[in-house]
């Protein structure tokens, strides 16, 4: 039941990772692209902005990719673990708690990340049958 559980975290997480970089990068699922994105970013301090949206997209879509089909899990939970500690940095000053648009959604997620990279992707995993 455990690599049920896994492969149940991997793909819905991995998926709305895949979301998330699908709106940084093409505007998709009510995003704002690179250039949106990236004028936001740039609003925040991040600079240059859209090259980090980009960056950031990139980590969130190819490691979102990776983390739900369980192939190279620690690389890909390197990946969106970056974009998450980015993400708490903006959202450190407002505080805790998503109400305040705080920085509790991206915390949850860099421990989702970081715990199934050390529990390992599964049996239900590309890295299980490698």
């Amino acid at each position: 039941m455990l690599d049920v559980g896994l492969l149940v975290i991997r793909v819905i997480v991995g998926l709305l990772f895949i979301g998330h970089g699908a709106q940084k990068l093409f505007g998709m699922f009510g995003g704002y692209g690179p250039k949106g994105t990236g004028g936001w970013m740039e609003s925040v301090g991040i600079k240059p902005g859209v090259a980090m949206a980009v960056f950031a997209g990139s980590l969130e879509l190819v490691g979102g990719a990776l983390f739900a089909t369980g192939l190279f899990t620690w690389l890909a939970a390197a990946f969106l673990a970056i974009t998450m500690l980015g993400a708490i940095k903006v959202h450190a000053p407002n505080g805790v708690w998503s109400t305040a648009n705080g920085y509790e959604y991206p915390l949850v997620l860099l421990a989702v990340v970081i715990g199934v990279a050390f529990a390992g992707a599964g049996e239900y995993s590309i890295d299980a049958l490698l």
